[in-house]
């Protein structure tokens, strides 16, 4: 787990400063095309229970959970212009590098759940939360957007934790640049 660590800081360092011009790019995009934040913030439930924040680059309009439901939803019309972009090809995910080098989260690991879905947890969903959870992960790279039962991802996330190791990290890595570059899953 050390090594995983020391990876995440070392990857998580030269993600943002490789894309450094690409944070400033897309920063400047969001505020010109909408009223608001640059980041949404939102609170997740990271290792053992603890909550932090989570940094996404902004993709709706600055008052989204105001006018209606939080779950994403194809067309929904709280989405900016940018936003849609940014969606499409996982950027508004970028700054969880962030999150990454804080040590909230690592580069591959479990879905980090909100505060509600944990509180409605059951005592076998809590395993999910014995390792960090990562910007991607098994359920990411296996269709996430074919999968609505709960209880599979559950089961994907345990499956990552038992069967972890440095190989398969670098496997899903792998795994997901094809996603983001095919957007497969990703609706």
């Amino acid at each position: 787990l050390a090594l995983k660590r020391g990876f995440d800081v070392f990857a998580a360092s030269v993600m943002l400063v490789t894309f450094s011009p690409v944070l400033i790019t897309i920063s400047i995009m969001i505020v010109r095309d909408s009223k608001g934040g640059v980041f949404y913030r939102q609170e997740r439930v990271t290792q053992y229970g603890r909550k932090f924040k989570i940094f996404k680059f902004r993709t709706m309009v600055a008052n989204a959970d105001k006018i209606g439901t939080q779950v994403t939803v194809s067309n929904d019309s709280r989405v900016t212009k940018v936003g849609e972009k940014l969606r499409k090809y996982r950027l508004d995910e970028l700054p969880q590098f962030w999150n990454v080098l804080k040590g909230d989260m690592s580069l591959v690991g479990t879905r980090p759940p909100t505060v509600d879905e944990f509180e409605k947890y059951e005592s076998h969903h809590k395993r999910r939360l014995s390792m960090k959870p990562g910007i991607t992960g098994k359920w990411q790279v296996s269709g996430r957007s074919d999968i609505q039962d709960f209880e599979e991802v559950v089961k994907l996330d345990c499956e990552y934790i038992d069967e972890w190791s440095p190989f398969l990290d670098i496997q899903i890595l792998f795994k997901t640049v094809g996603v983001v570059l095919t957007h497969k899953g990703a609706e």
